[in-house]
């Protein structure tokens, strides 16, 4: 992982209030010339630190009006067990955000679909086929609060 310093982190800090903002905007807003700007940009970038940019979209303005956390539990942990799950929950495309973590579920996939019955195809048809799968719980969001909210990063 790269050193940051407080540049870096000015860009960063832009970046997640506008993702748009050119080259030239971000300069003027932390104080750096255009040239070193885009430079270090691009170095965060090919680090991996800045993995992307990508629109914020209003889900259920787009019909996706339902948001369900799932816990999944597997049996017979191994290592190719829990790679085979993990490659099998990353492509299924309405699972938006997924985390191996500890206690009562191995996993915790954040699920987005258009309502209950299309999350009951999903259930039926393809988290309950996952390999080795032996229990999922479900939680229904019922009013989202706060989403993609912006990283807290460090002052330098």
């Amino acid at each position: 992982m790269p050193k940051l310093d407080k540049f870096d982190i000015a860009i960063l800090k832009v970046l997640q209030e506008d993702a748009r903002a050119t080259n030239v905007e971000i300069a003027e807003r932390i104080n750096l010339s255009p040239s070193p700007c885009l430079r270090r940009i691009r170095n965060l970038e090919k680090s991996g630190v800045l993995r992307g940019y990508r629109a914020d979209i209003d889900r259920k303005e787009v019909g996706l009006g339902l948001t369900v956390f799932v816990e999944i539990k597997v049996g017979q942990h191994s290592q190719e067990n829990a790679r085979r799950q993990q490659e099998a929950l990353f492509a299924i495309p309405e699972v938006v955000s997924c985390f191996l973590i500890s206690g009562n579920a191995d996993f915790l996939a954040e699920v987005v679909v258009e309502d209950l019955s299309a999350y009951e195809r999903l259930l039926t048809e393809t988290l309950l086929t996952l390999p080795g799968v032996t229990d999922i719980r479900s939680n229904f969001a019922i009013r989202t609060i706060k989403t993609a909210g912006p990283l807290k990063l460090p002052v330098l």
